[in-house]
């Protein structure tokens, strides 16, 4: 086969045949190479290598967190608060690799935004003394992003792909042969003269993260040899969670004003991260010392958290169903129009969540709220408001 250079039309002169018998005079000068720090065009064979897009992938090596905001992510799995089944799990699948001296097998960790998945993935880097690549599915368009990564991939690295339900089709294809036989499989060429070559590839470790695991197909389900959901958490905890974040960020913190953070954060590590930054910007403004409980409420009634983690808008729903439909049954097109949302952005975001705690359930005829829901805004059972409730919006 023939090897034809890119760069020769480049350098031939503009107005001259190229099977022209006229040579160039020998005083020509060679292109100068480019830059240290300019990376060459990318392509997916190259001198029978496959080069890798550095700017899609990010590697976290095995040696610990830098900076205070890293550090909010705990390095073991001893040091993992909550899921308590699934640390079971994994630290006996960790000691059985480790004896045998073989790279973990390939792990599948589903559940809600914020519970954990990306951090399990460094803990299990890091209990494997390996390097963790982490990169997302909407990230890999072209195979050249996915088979980079696989070639550069050292034996028993940990490859780390969030929301893999969004993986495109050849993109998981390509996957197939490498999570099973450690083989990336690539076609050179064209029509009749294309061939397929098999590249070997060090054994690794593959650690999907997905939120809609049913989105999954069955051939890339079925190839993880783990499939472990994870839980909300509770309240002691997420408390655990609040003490420790706020003991790495230098915030003093009492107990119960710790607990009182983890009431309102929805069950999500995240979150409850997330309402004590606030909490400390209130406190490092407002008031001084510790965070007690008193503080933390104070705090979170300002930024519109209620005792139950219900935000403004979630309480707006609740009060426009119970005032103007009764409690329900109302539509979705009904409640968008009715509040000023959008369809998606009610079902995907703030229903979730209320029909967990059990203040809204979907019925054939459309969404109703419960006694329970009426009872925290401060509703009687005919949907009038209580005059002692500083709940009720409207």
């Amino acid at each position: 086969m023939a090897i034809v250079s890119s760069h020769t039309a480049d350098d031939a002169p503009q107005g001259r045949k190229l099977g022209s018998s006229k040579s160039e005079p020998s005083k020509a000068k060679a292109k100068p190479a480019p830059p240290a720090d300019q990376a060459p065009p990318l392509s997916l064979v190259k001198g029978g290598e496959i080069q890798a897009d550095e700017a899609q992938v990010g590697e976290v090596q095995a040696t610990g967190a830098t900076t205070p905001e890293e550090s909010l992510r705990p390095q073991r799995l001893a040091d993992y608060i909550g899921q308590s089944a699934l640390k079971e799990v994994l630290d006996i699948a960790i000691k059985a690799a480790k004896s045998r001296q073989e790279p973990l097998d390939h792990l599948l960790l589903y559940g809600p935004p914020g519970l954990g998945k990306t951090t399990m993935a460094l803990i299990l880097a890091q209990e494997m003394g390996v390097a963790c690549k982490i990169t997302t599915a909407p990230a890999l368009e072209r195979p050249r992003d996915i088979a980079g990564l696989l070639v550069n991939l050292k034996p028993g690295d940990v490859l780390f792909i969030d929301e893999i339900h969004r993986l495109p089709r050849v993109t998981e294809e390509i996957l197939y042969p490498a999570m099973e036989d450690a083989r990336l499989d690539i076609t050179i060429g064209k029509g009749q003269s294309a061939r397929t070559r098999s590249i070997p590839l060090c054994a690794f470790t593959l650690v999907g993260a997905t939120t809609r695991v049913g989105a999954l197909t069955s051939p890339l389900r079925d190839r993880f040899g783990l499939i472990q959901r994870l839980r909300f958490y509770d309240i002691d905890e997420l408390t655990q969670i609040v003490t420790r974040t706020a003991d790495v960020l230098k915030t003093p913190i009492v107990g119960e004003g710790a607990a009182e953070i983890a009431r309102r954060a929805r069950g999500t590590p995240r979150i409850a991260n997330r309402l004590l930054r606030r909490v400390r910007d209130y406190t490092e403004v407002k008031v001084t010392g510790p965070i007690t409980e008193a503080v933390a409420a104070e705090a979170l009634e300002l930024f519109n958290v209620d005792p139950c983690g219900l935000d403004w808008t979630d309480r707006r729903l609740l009060s426009v169903m119970i005032e103007n439909f009764g409690g329900g049954p109302v539509g979705l097109d009904t409640m968008a129009a009715s509040t000023g949302e959008d369809p998606q952005t009610i079902e995907e975001v703030y229903e979730p969540y209320l029909m967990q705690i059990g203040y809204l359930q979907r019925t054939p005829r459309g969404r109703v709220v419960t006694p329970a829901a009426r009872h925290h805004l401060g509703y009687d059972s005919d949907g009038n408001s209580s005059g002692d409730s500083q709940m009720t919006l409207i």
